[in-house]
């Protein structure tokens, strides 16, 4: 009998599971894939250390994000107002939305340019109907109806998981470098980590997670903030945690391999640095043959069409919370006009990146690097508003929260100085 209970619990656990599966989900978007395979490329094996290194942190961070809106009923710029001056706080979202932007335009350029290695036509008028199709997306349907098709589009990433079974590889090895890498500490190596650190612990997702908290709470007429219903906290902070680390876990789990693919074909075949989506897609090849570009395209736009909406809403959510506006992915866009308002200039601003010289895959690595400059202050103020009993009453973050939280902050801070000093 007891048994049987701890089965029905798990499978009530994993029914509920959401905000976080579908935050990890958007972790590997297209900025993503580019960062693991350059750094995959550069750097071969050498770079798995990271995956391992980050998971405790980005899922410490990522609770703490879902526990503050949960708990408090509010979004993480709403708390963020009560605790900072408003100027702070203004500061903390102009940041988040220029690096939302950079990063949509980049995800944007990415799917036009996938588009067209398919095709062979098109970059622009793909990146445009990409935007056209995610604004569409967000204003007219609910999140929560078009998400759950979207997210099957990511299982191409599990391309990069069977390209390891097909070709040669020293597992020893593997095992030893994800351990004990071989790092030299240069200005490029340092660029590298930043860019890993910043598109796998990413600032939007925390501003989502909180928010999607909010959404979903909203949504049940059972549930409510646990500050003003504590008898719900066992079971909604229970399911917090495992939904974050399935969540984060999936994410790294395929970054580990997105790496680890490109370490063992293109690096061992001296591509070291990737310029083009052509030479991205090219680590594919031995499994998808001719189909690579394909395949690699259906990833590039598969997981942009997810997080294009999930870095819009974020900043969405931040700049409206900070104004006191009405927010919502749920919400008809007659009843949140500033929050879509914010959702459309994100995405028209960002679509300049198609049209500028960078390459694609150039854009999604630098949209990386800023976003682990800018998450610095964004996780520091985040902690101070989970350590504080005025707004989180007992329900603050765990000590090992806390300790785990404080050191992702500190370990992208020194990334970040480093970065500055070496370059």
């Amino acid at each position: 009998m007891k048994a049987v209970v701890r089965v029905l619990r798990r499978a009530s656990i994993f029914k509920s599971l959401g905000p976080g599966l579908i935050t990890g989900a958007a972790d590997d978007d297209p900025s993503g894939i580019a960062t693991y395979s350059q750094a995959g490329a550069q750097s071969g094996v050498n770079m798995l250390w990271t995956m391992v290194f980050t998971y405790p942190l980005m899922a410490a961070v990522q609770m703490i994000s879902a526990r503050i809106g949960r708990v408090t009923g509010l979004g993480l710029a709403a708390n963020m107002e009560r605790v900072f001056p408003r100027g702070v706080v203004t500061l903390l979202v102009m940041l988040l939305f220029v690096a939302n932007t950079v990063n949509i335009g980049a995800d944007l350029a990415a799917m036009g340019a996938a588009a067209k290695l398919t095709l062979g036509w098109g970059q622009h008028l793909f990146t445009w109907l990409f935007a056209a199709i995610s604004l569409a997306l967000q204003i007219l349907v609910p999140y929560h109806r078009y998400v759950r098709y979207l997210k099957w589009l990511t299982l191409a990433l599990f391309a990069y998981v069977a390209v390891v079974f097909t070709v040669h590889i020293d597992w020893a090895e593997v095992a030893l470098r994800t351990i004990l890498p071989k790092i030299e500490l240069t200005g490029a190596m340092v660029t590298l980590v930043v860019a890993i650190f910043g598109t796998t612990i990413s600032p939007y997702l925390f501003f989502w997670q909180a928010s999607e908290e909010v959404e979903d709470q909203e949504a049940d007429p059972a549930a409510g903030s646990l500050l003003a219903n504590p008898e719900q906290a066992p079971a909604q902070l229970r399911r917090i945690r495992w939904d974050t680390l399935l969540g984060m876990g999936f994410s790294n789990l395929i970054a580990f391999f997105i790496i680890l693919t490109t370490a063992v074909t293109l690096h061992l075949a001296g591509k070291t640095d990737i310029q083009t989506s052509a030479q991205a897609a090219e680590a594919l090849r031995p499994i998808a043959g001719e189909f690579a570009f394909f395949l690699f395209s259906l990833g590039i736009i598969g997981t942009g069409l997810l997080a294009v909406p999930v870095l819009a809403g974020s900043a969405a959510y931040a700049i409206s919370e900070s104004r006191g506006w009405k927010t919502g992915l749920e919400r008809p866009a007659s009843q949140a006009i500033g929050f879509y308002s914010v959702i459309g200039l994100a995405t028209v601003l960002g679509i300049a990146i198609d049209y500028s010289p960078i390459d694609p895959i150039k854009a999604l690595f630098w949209s990386a690097v800023l976003n682990g400059v800018i998450s610095v202050p964004m996780m520091a103020a985040m902690m101070v508003v989970a350590s504080r009993r005025h707004e989180m009453g007992p329900f603050i973050a765990s000590l090992p929260q806390r300790i785990f939280g404080w050191a992702a902050t500190g370990v992208m801070a020194a990334a970040t100085v480093a970065m500055f000093l070496l370059r």
